[in-house]
């Protein structure tokens, strides 16, 4: 909440996202891992995106510190938009990608131990703490650095590679069936062996590894 530089605050978020994946998969039942490996995508597409964002802000003014900023919905209307929109994925707002993930994460804990549960919705209030408060403070308001007042706004190129971006976040969270069926086969087998106290082949999560001379082999990913 208080780093001035707004990769490394991105980059803490993209830690965040990573201890939901822990959680699932520490849970180890069908909704756990789904939300796990949904969150892993979804991490891609948000923590990417803000990483790509942050570095337009900061080829313009040469600069990531949150404290050159402010205003910058006035100058740079098209970027605080698609901002806006990666960040509220990131932080898990419904219809977008990052809830479908952290919301299976959580279920599949819950099922597993509630305690964990407390934990982790601790972790989705503060990390939408601090993701707000940064783009208040960089975005919103009046614009308190003359250098913000003549930045360009997304040009065409840089557009054509946010708006893919936004579009994913959007369809991976009203339709997130579309991701979810074709792990789901996979999940349950993986869910299943482990259960079993069985090995799981990494080139096949169905098939178990064979033990040879009454020996089970244990595979170190």
């Amino acid at each position: 909440m208080v780093q001035p530089d707004m990769k490394k605050l991105v980059a803490y978020s993209s830690v965040s996202h990573l201890g939901f994946v822990v959680l699932g998969i520490c849970a180890m039942n069908v909704q756990g891992m789904q939300g796990a490996v949904y969150q892993m995508l979804a991490h891609g597409i948000s923590t990417g995106g803000l990483f790509l964002l942050v570095g337009m802000l900061s080829d313009r003014r040469h600069t990531r510190l949150i404290s050159e900023f402010g205003g910058l919905k006035n100058s740079m209307p098209r970027l605080t938009a698609a901002f806006l929109v990666i960040t509220l994925a990131s932080i898990g707002m419904p219809a977008l990608n990052g809830f479908i993930g952290e919301f299976l994460t959580m279920l599949g804990a819950f099922l597993w131990d509630p305690r964990f549960v407390v934990v982790a919705g601790l972790g989705v209030i503060l990390s939408a703490v601090y993701m707000l408060w940064m783009f208040q403070r960089v975005y919103l308001g009046p614009i308190t650095n003359e250098k913000n007042a003549t930045l360009p706004d997304l040009q065409p190129r840089e557009w054509a590679s946010v708006l893919p971006l936004c579009a994913l976040a959007i369809a991976m969270g009203v339709f997130p069936s579309l991701f979810l069926a074709p792990m789901e086969l996979s999940v349950k087998k993986v869910v299943e062996r482990v259960q079993a106290g069985q090995p799981v082949r990494a080139d096949n999560p169905a098939q178990p590894v064979r033990a040879e001379n009454g020996v089970q082999p244990v595979r170190v990913q």
